[in-house]
């Protein structure tokens, strides 16, 4: 796959490149979205495919694809909205753009960056339907995931348009935090791939609604571990920094929890100090006792256990080819069990 879509970048910044030498930055990026990642989604949609009785094929891997392409669209606007500089270890899309339109010195420094990466996460997107509907495999199977698409990209901007709504907005709810996590991760990251690789295959609708028990929770599971590496994680292993989360004021779960577990005095210097662009590392720091000191970090633990189980029951409940009941159990418990 990584083969495939290194082609791919290639083949498109050599046709950009022909419109205009200065499309170079652009070409320069989109290499670098694609470069890393943990290919989850991909992962989920073969299995899905292969899931249906379907053998392994090149179609599914370049249609396996496209559900990275969309994963960096996904994280290039995400990055966008959260004035998030590094990811991977590397400088995000309208960061790195930053560093070269300030370099120019034209005095839009500002504006330009934002406005370069959001037509880069639109191009990925582009890229994403372009991948999949050419993969190779016959066009009625391609024609009946149309819905499915539809379903992915409508469910995954609400569940981004929910978290901006709600992010800043009061004290964060613990069921509000979820529904987020369900719409903003869990169906994008899990429960569509799934439903979309198994469709491609012809899958029954029995084997849908298993995947959907199975998704739902794992995806949730995933959102809440990515709670917790947001704010404990070690910036040298997870690629991302530990203080965006807090200074943006998500209202994730384990926010939520901690809130309503700590006394109404440390409640209010949550309130104060949580949501603060120019909150520090020893704010920080006193944040996160309190997130441990509550129970509020071992009952998002909990909560991740319980959805693992979920999640792993979920497979009991349909006849699965044996490598592709492996592959999901493995996948499952790595994604919910990613170490801080």
């Amino acid at each position: 796959m990584d083969t495939y879509l290194l082609r791919l970048v290639e083949e498109e910044s050599a046709q950009l490149l022909r419109v205009s030498a200065d499309l170079a930055p652009l070409c320069e990026q989109l290499r670098g979205s694609l470069a890393q990642g943990k290919r989850l989604r991909a992962a989920f949609l073969y299995w899905g495919w292969r899931a249906a009785g379907q053998p392994d094929c090149d179609g599914i891997i370049r249609a396996a694809a496209a559900m990275e392409l969309v994963h960096a669209a996904a994280c290039t606007h995400d990055d966008i909205i959260d004035d998030s500089l590094v990811r991977h270890g590397m400088p995000t899309a309208h960061a790195a753009f930053a560093d070269r339109a300030l370099d120019r010195g034209d005095g839009h420094g500002r504006d330009r960056p934002v406005a370069l990466a959001m037509m880069l996460g639109d191009l990925l997107m582009g890229y994403a339907g372009q991948v999949f509907a050419t993969c190779g495999l016959p066009g009625a199977f391609i024609a009946r995931t149309v819905p499915l698409w539809s379903a992915l990209l409508r469910e995954t901007v609400a569940g981004q348009f929910l978290e901006v709504l709600r992010t800043g907005d009061g004290v964060p709810q613990v069921t509000e935090s979820l529904e987020v996590a369900r719409y903003k991760t869990a169906k994008y990251t899990v429960e569509r791939p799934l439903h979309l690789g198994a469709t491609l295959g012809g899958g029954s609708e029995r084997l849908l609604d298993a995947f959907t028990a199975y998704g739902l929770p794992l995806g949730e599971a995933f959102q809440l571990r990515d709670d917790l590496l947001g704010t404990f994680g070690d910036p040298a292993l997870t690629g991302k920094p530990n203080l965006d989360d807090l200074r943006d004021g998500k209202p994730t779960a384990l926010m939520a929890l901690t809130v309503s577990l700590v006394s109404e005095d440390d409640r209010q210097t949550l309130t104060k100090t949580v949501g603060r662009p120019d909150l520090d590392e020893g704010e920080a720091a006193h944040v996160r006792r309190l997130m441990e000191t509550s129970g509020a970090c071992r009952e998002v633990e909990d909560m991740i256990t319980q959805r693992l189980a979920q999640a792993h029951r979920a497979l009991e409940t349909v006849p699965l080819p044996r490598a592709t009941y492996t592959a999901l159990r493995e996948l499952a418990t790595t994604s919910a069990n990613r170490p801080l």
